[in-house]
C-alpha cells in the first residue's frame, strides 16, 4: 500500500464485533413476528430501522412499533433482548491489532447503529474487557450513526467523516462487511474493500503489504 494512505476507517459489526442476524430474526420470530426477515435484513432495511439508525426516532418509539406488531404482552425488555441477540463477541486478537495498527496509522470507527445496541455492545465489551469505553480508548475517533445523524452508504456520511478529519479520500483505507456501504465510500473516492470469508486482521495485512 502506497504511503499517502495515512487513516484506516473501520465498521464495527461483522468486521470488529462478531454479528449474527439470525439470531435476531430467529428471537422476534420466537416473539410472534414471523415476517420480521422482510423487515428487516443487513443489506436492505425497512424506514423505521434506518431512521433509528439516523437518530430520527428514540428507542422507545422503536420498542413500541415493534409491540404493535408483536402484541401487548411483549415488553421493551423482551424487544431488547430480541434486538440484541445479533450482537456476539470482540475477539481480543482484533483489539491487540488495532493497538499495532495504530502505531502507523490513525483508525477510525463508523458503525450504522442506535440506542439500543450502543448500549448492549459497552456491555459485552466491559463483561469480555473490563472496559464498556475500550472502543473509543483504541479508536482515535468514533462515528456512530444515530448521533451523527448520518448512515452508510450515503456518500453525505463519509464525506462527513472526511470532513470532520480534515482528510482526502484518497489517504483513508475503508472496511466493512456489507457491499453497499463499500460502494457507498468508493462514490467519494474512498480506498474501500468488502470483508468476506475472510478475517480482517488477514485483509487488512494483504492490503498493507501491497
Amino acid at each position: 500500500m502506497e504511503k499517502k494512505v495515512s487513516a484506516i476507517l473501520f465498521d464495527l459489526g461483522g468486521v470488529i464485533l462478531n454479528l449474527d442476524y439470525n439470531k435476531t430474526i430467529n428471537a422476534f420470530k420466537i416473539l410472534g413476528e414471523e415476517r420480521f426477515e422482510e423487515l428487516y435484513s443487513q443489506a436492505e432495511q425497512n424506514d423505521l430501522f434506518d431512521r433509528f439508525e439516523t437518530g430520527e426516532i428514540t428507542a422507545n418509539y422503536f420498542r413500541d412499533y415493534l409491540i404493535s406488531f408483536l402484541g401487548d404482552e411483549v415488553s421493551h425488555e423482551m424487544v431488547d433482548h430480541a434486538w440484541n441477540a445479533m450482537l456476539l463477541d470482540l475477539p481480543k486478537e482484533r483489539i491487540d491489532f488495532l493497538i499495532t495498527l495504530k502505531q502507523h496509522y490513525k483508525i477510525y470507527l463508523f458503525s450504522n447503529t442506535n440506542a439500543i445496541h450502543l448500549s448492549a455492545f459497552k456491555s459485552i465489551i466491559k463483561n469480555e474487557h473490563g472496559d464498556p469505553s475500550l472502543l473509543e480508548k483504541v479508536f482515535d475517533k468514533t462515528y456512530y450513526s444515530h448521533l451523527i445523524n448520518k448512515r452508510k452508504p450515503n456518500s453525505a456520511a463519509f464525506e462527513f467523516i472526511l470532513d470532520d478529519l480534515n482528510l482526502r479520500p484518497e489517504e483513508v483505507i475503508f472496511i466493512d462487511d456489507s457491499i453497499q456501504h463499500v460502494e457507498g465510500a468508493k462514490s467519494v473516492g474512498i480506498n474501500a474493500y468488502h470483508l468476506v470469508d475472510t478475517d480482517v486482521i488477514n485483509l487488512l495485512k494483504g492490503i498493507l503489504v501491497k
